[in-house]
């Protein structure tokens, strides 16, 4: 999996989590759980080998490091830039 194709798996990824909560605009103060539910087969089958609570860990991290730099609009691809070496091993 390339840095681009995780981009556009955590589009895809927030695109099915604000559906599963549109009655609350994609409100879901637990949204990282949802998230590493979410995404784990396709990151494992990508060579991924934490936990899940390790991967939501991660997704908060990026999502204080993004919101911190002002970088919401990219949001994706900016995670992607930081969680793939994590979840790579680089």
């Amino acid at each position: 999996m390339s840095p681009q194709q995780l981009a556009d798996l955590l589009v895809a990824t927030g695109r099915a989590h604000h559906d599963a909560f549109i009655d609350t605009d994609g409100f879901d103060p637990d949204w990282p759980s949802w998230y590493a539910n979410h995404l784990e087969e396709e990151l494992r089958l990508g060579g991924y080998r934490g936990t899940k609570d390790e991967l939501a860990e991660l997704l908060v991290e990026q999502d204080q490091a993004v919101r911190g730099a002002g970088r919401q609009e990219d949001w994706a691809r900016a995670y992607a830039e930081h969680l793939w070496p994590v979840l790579h091993g680089s």
